[in-house]
Protein backbone atom coordinates (compact mmCIF):
# COMPACT_ATOMS: atom_id res chain seq x y z
CA UNK A 1 0.00 0.00 0.00
CA UNK A 2 1.47 3.53 -1.12
CA UNK A 3 1.21 6.53 1.18
CA UNK A 4 -0.17 9.46 0.55
CA UNK A 5 -0.04 12.46 1.52
CA UNK A 6 -2.25 14.85 3.46
CA UNK A 7 -3.19 17.22 0.53
CA UNK A 8 -3.55 13.89 -1.35
CA UNK A 9 -5.90 12.66 0.73
CA UNK A 10 -8.00 15.44 1.62
CA UNK A 11 -7.99 17.73 -1.21
CA UNK A 12 -10.92 16.84 -2.92
CA UNK A 13 -13.01 17.15 0.43
CA UNK A 14 -11.97 20.48 0.80
CA UNK A 15 -12.41 21.38 -2.43
CA UNK A 16 -15.81 19.93 -2.73
CA UNK A 17 -16.28 21.81 0.91
CA UNK A 18 -15.62 25.13 -0.37
CA UNK A 19 -17.52 24.91 -4.02
CA UNK A 20 -20.37 24.23 -1.55
CA UNK A 21 -19.75 27.54 0.75
CA UNK A 22 -19.36 29.51 -2.39
CA UNK A 23 -22.36 28.00 -3.58
CA UNK A 24 -24.43 28.73 -0.37
CA UNK A 25 -23.43 32.47 -0.26
CA UNK A 26 -24.01 32.95 -3.77
CA UNK A 27 -27.35 31.96 -3.45
CA UNK A 28 -27.93 33.89 -0.37
CA UNK A 29 -26.68 37.06 -1.73
CA UNK A 30 -28.16 37.71 -5.09
CA UNK A 31 -30.00 37.22 -8.13
CA UNK A 32 -28.98 36.78 -11.64
CA UNK A 33 -25.29 35.04 -12.38
CA UNK A 34 -25.03 34.19 -8.86
CA UNK A 35 -28.10 31.75 -8.58
CA UNK A 36 -26.48 30.54 -12.06
CA UNK A 37 -23.15 29.90 -9.83
CA UNK A 38 -25.03 28.92 -6.92
CA UNK A 39 -26.83 25.81 -8.80
CA UNK A 40 -23.40 25.00 -10.74
CA UNK A 41 -21.63 24.90 -7.11
CA UNK A 42 -24.07 23.05 -5.25
CA UNK A 43 -24.25 20.38 -8.02
CA UNK A 44 -20.91 19.49 -7.35
CA UNK A 45 -21.72 17.17 -4.14
CA UNK A 46 -24.52 15.48 -5.90
CA UNK A 47 -22.16 15.16 -9.26
CA UNK A 48 -19.50 13.52 -6.56
CA UNK A 49 -21.83 11.14 -4.97
CA UNK A 50 -23.10 10.11 -8.34
CA UNK A 51 -19.61 9.19 -9.18
CA UNK A 52 -18.47 7.33 -6.40
CA UNK A 53 -21.63 5.68 -6.55
CA UNK A 54 -21.02 4.74 -10.32
CA UNK A 55 -17.16 3.64 -9.37
CA UNK A 56 -18.14 1.11 -6.49
CA UNK A 57 -20.47 -0.95 -8.74
CA UNK A 58 -17.64 -0.77 -11.53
Amino acid sequence: MSRRSLWAVFAAPILIAVLSIVGLVAALTGDGWRDALSWAALAVPVLAVAWAMAARRS
